[in-house]
């Protein structure tokens, strides 16, 4: 009898963390079981952790999928970033164009070359709008100088394709470097041709909540012979990460699963507290240091991509058909049940040739998104990303050290305020995801 009364709260407390199984849009978002075992079984395999002939695998794939003649690996997608900067030979002074409503990841690279980032205002499917660009490059060419543009870098917002076909137009128009920004659309394609392949290079991100992930991991790409041959002597130049920042990697899969995740299933600010704790002591690394966030680049970047996170890669990269397929399901149910619910949904578009992946579905609201996303919260569906409130992100980036002036693109502005993203990775189901929707329209 008394073993029983000891036993019962620990079921109850069991029930309970399986019951309140808590809906996250970016706590480790991708990982399935085989990810997690994969994980535990090389953090006891330390002679794997910087090289071996997995990194040089993994190029290879992506380098044939992508169809392009080079595809050099680094330790995360700002780490590519800084490499084709260098490639294109970007100096100081020099200006690249850039959408608004952007990460300050792929701002920082900029700012340490001692270039100038100019923000581009965004179109209704939340990336680059070409009249804008157009009139920027307009404005910049009648100043009475010679213009310093040098480049136009082009991203892929949420894995929506962008109109890749007009801004390249634009770019040859004026003997401009285009650069893809990858970091959300592997596997996105623009009128039967992937993203990441039209302009002169583009980079991708392997991070935690991306469309395959190694936690951090990043590749830039180029049919372009000299922009080639510089990215990998830039690589071949740098050393591999630390064993403690590849420990760190190894260990977010696994404590994100079976520790932090089930926390925030029984009470938010317990998970809080847990995924605090890790960082404040370097158990786990942040996807954004607090350096980023006043444009400085950490340590750690740029470094080689080290042979632990290249096969933690590959093992996704084989299942990214199923990754993507699952994504473009939920993205329908989305817009399938929010279509009459009182939002707007700025890619239930035409699709006008695009095939694209969704890395996630923005919904855009008038109401209080900061008391919508609290209500989710007390429900344990935690969609707060980062995306949102202002037009470089995360929200409390110091957009003045980004050399980001306010009023400059109103609609990037507008849409951040009025933004709430959507999680569509593998491990939403349906029934989460429907979930979700009976919340919010509920709410509305």
């Amino acid at each position: 009898m008394k073993f029983c009364q000891v036993l019962k709260p620990a079921q109850i407390l069991f029930r309970k963390i399986y019951e309140g199984k808590p809906i996250s849009i970016s706590l480790s978002p991708n990982t399935e079981k085989d990810d997690i075992l994969l994980a535990l079984k090389l953090i006891f395999q330390p002679q794997k952790w910087k090289t071996n002939e997995n990194i040089s695998r993994l190029e290879e794939e992506l380098r044939e999928y992508l169809g392009v003649k080079h595809a050099i690996s680094f330790n995360s997608g700002r780490s590519c970033l800084m490499a084709i900067l260098e490639a294109m030979e970007i100096k100081e002074g020099d200006e690249i164009l850039l959408q608004a409503f952007t990460c300050n990841a792929a701002v920082n690279p900029i700012l340490d070359r001692g270039a100038k980032p100019i923000f581009i205002d965004i179109d209704e499917t939340i990336n680059m709008d070409p009249d804008d660009l157009k009139k920027k490059i307009t404005h910049s060419a009648s100043s009475g100088q010679a213009s310093k543009i040098k480049v136009v870098m082009v991203q892929h917002n949420f894995g929506w394709p962008a109109k890749i076909d007009e801004i390249l137009k634009i770019a040859r128009e004026n003997n401009l470097f285009l650069i893809e920004d990858c970091a959300h659309s592997l596997g996105a394609k623009f009128k039967g041709k992937l993203c990441g392949t039209f302009g002169d290079a583009s980079f991708f991100s392997f991070g935690r909540d991306k469309i395959i992930s190694s936690v951090f991991g990043g590749l830039a790409a180029t049919n372009n012979e000299k922009i080639g041959e510089r990215l990998r002597e830039f690589q071949e130049k740098l050393d591999f990460p630390s064993y403690f920042w590849i420990l760190q990697q190894l260990l977010h899969p696994i404590l994100m699963n079976y520790l932090i995740l089930p926390a925030y299933g029984l009470n938010q600010y317990l998970g809080r507290v847990i995924l605090g704790f890790c960082h404040k002591l370097s158990i786990l690394s942040k996807a954004v240091s607090k350096k980023e966030k006043i444009g400085g680049i950490p340590e750690h970047f740029p470094k080689r991509f080290p042979n632990a996170l290249a096969i933690l890669a590959l093992n996704q990269f084989k299942k990214m058909e199923k990754f993507n397929g699952h994504r473009r399901r939920i993205a329908n149910l989305y817009e399938i049940e929010l279509k009459d619910a009182g939002f707007v949904l700025p890619l239930a578009k035409p699709l006008e040739g695009r095939k694209p992946v969704f890395m996630r579905y923005p919904i855009l609201t008038n109401k209080n998104t900061d008391e919508i996303l609290e209500k989710a919260r007390k429900r344990k569906i935690y969609l707060d990303d980062g995306w949102r409130k202002t037009p470089l992100v995360p929200p409390d980036t110091e957009i003045a050290k980004m050399e980001y002036n306010l009023g400059s693109c109103p609609r990037a502005e507008k849409i951040a305020k009025n933004i709430i993203n959507l999680p569509t990775h593998i491990n939403i189901s349906q029934k989460d995801a429907k979930r979700i929707t009976n919340f919010l329209k509920n709410y509305a």
